[in-house]
């Protein structure tokens, strides 16, 4: 097999650019309405541009990451730090659970869970590095096992996995109260594990084992029981509650929307009625303003970016990268879906963001840096090398997207 360098895909990156442009210019045309929300509600004092300029500030920080990941960081030597990465990732998400308990200043909460480092102003979300260290590390990981022959024993393969993977939901889904992101690091694990080559029957029980824990969480857990409970009056179209308002308001928005929307800088429900309009609920608003058909379309770019994903892990010959892409995947999948649902009540809130559209920086950044990592991925290929291949068959290779390739036993 022979890799060979061709252009990128094409559609990985200006999807992922022209969803980065759509989120800005939805905060910039909600930002306003968001800061006057919380100067009347808290007293705050939110310049009306404060939310645009701030999602201006994690664009370009999120371009540049894309960037340095596709054209100026090989995979290769990032493969190498997984180990490090990984254990850099527990620490502080270990370090922000212990100083939450002790009511360090470096620390900020809101509505109750303690997610964020807070410098002077700037904050940082661990979680989301934990995503990124995951699937780096666990690309490695399953990679070296496979190729030694120690997928599925439990003391070389399970006992270390389960380790790490238990060790980071307890530090994400009970420390930090964010089920989320724990959520998207169970599609992770799982979605990768899929095509690692675990026997079935293993991967079944695990998932059972994984299902059974995450509902014990929840079932445990009055604020996850409400949101549960919510849910199921929404569905049966009981009296709202306080309970309720969330989703309510979500499925408002997208009906007040109806086929074109209402335009940009139109919306009613990011004037206070939506919680959380810029972050989680930002398809709600994006479905009152721009109508069915612009959510069409932005689950159309989704989808697209998604499937290439897929066709980019399907034309990698190396393990490790095909694995580290299969992640970014199941990662973005589980975000979009999860969120897209929760807006329009298929299932209960979760308070997942929906990536590259959703306010905020550390989120945006660490997953852009993973898709540009994609993205380099995709300027490679693999093919047999045939002995005597003539002139006009290279040209016709190199003029092809991904080269053609037998698949090999």
């Amino acid at each position: 097999m022979k890799n060979r360098k061709h252009k990128s895909d094409l559609v990985i990156l200006f999807a992922t650019l022209g969803l980065m442009a759509l989120g800005l210019i939805v905060i910039y045309a909600i930002g306003p309405m968001r800061a006057n929300v919380l100067n009347s509600a808290y007293g705050a004092d939110y310049d009306s541009n404060y939310f645009f300029f701030g999602q201006l500030r994690s664009v370009a920080l999120s371009l540049v990451a894309f960037f340095i990941a596709f054209k100026f960081l090989p995979y290769k030597y990032i493969k190498k730090w997984s180990k490090p990465l990984m254990i850099i990732a527990l620490v502080l998400s270990g370090a922000l659970w212990i100083l939450s308990l002790v009511g360090s200043s470096l620390v900020k909460c809101e509505l109750g869970e303690c997610r964020w480092f807070n410098f002077g102003g700037l904050s940082f979300q661990p979680a989301e590095f934990l995503k990124l260290a995951m699937v780096i590390y666990l690309a490695d990981f399953l990679a070296r096992k496979r190729e030694a022959g120690e997928i599925g024993k439990w003391r070389e393969f399970w006992l270390p996995l389960l380790i790490v993977c238990g060790l980071s939901l307890f530090l994400v889904v009970i420390a930090q109260g964010d089920l989320g992101t724990g959520v998207a690091l169970i599609s992770i694990i799982f979605g990768m594990l899929l095509i690692s080559g675990v026997p079935a029957k293993q991967y079944l029980i695990m998932l059972a084992l994984v299902l059974v824990i995450a509902v014990g969480a929840v079932v445990t857990s009055s604020h996850r029981m409400e949101r549960v409970n919510a849910w199921l009056t929404t569905l049966s179209g009981s009296e709202s509650t306080d309970s309720t308002y969330h989703v309510e308001n979500a499925m408002l928005a997208i009906g007040v929307g109806g086929f074109f929307g209402v335009g940009v800088g139109n919306s009613v429900q990011a004037t206070g009625y939506l919680p959380e309009s810029i972050n989680d609920s930002v398809f709600a608003i994006m479905g009152e303003t721009f109508g069915f058909v612009g959510l069409f379309l932005i689950i159309i770019v989704f989808a697209s970016l998604l499937l290439r994903m897929l066709k980019v892990a399907e034309h990698t010959s190396e393990t490790e990268g095909r694995l580290f892409i299969i992640g970014v995947f199941s990662w973005t999948l589980a975000q979009v879906v999860v969120n897209i649902m929760a807006m329009t009540s298929l299932v209960p809130v979760t308070g997942i963001t929906l990536p590259l559209l959703s306010y905020g920086g550390t989120s945006m950044i660490f997953i852009a840096f993973a898709i540009g990592l994609v993205l380099q991925l995709s300027c490679y290929t693999s093919r047999e090398v045939i002995k005597n291949e003539d002139i006009s068959s290279r040209g016709r290779v190199r003029g092809t997207h991904y080269s053609s390739r037998r698949r090999s036993s």
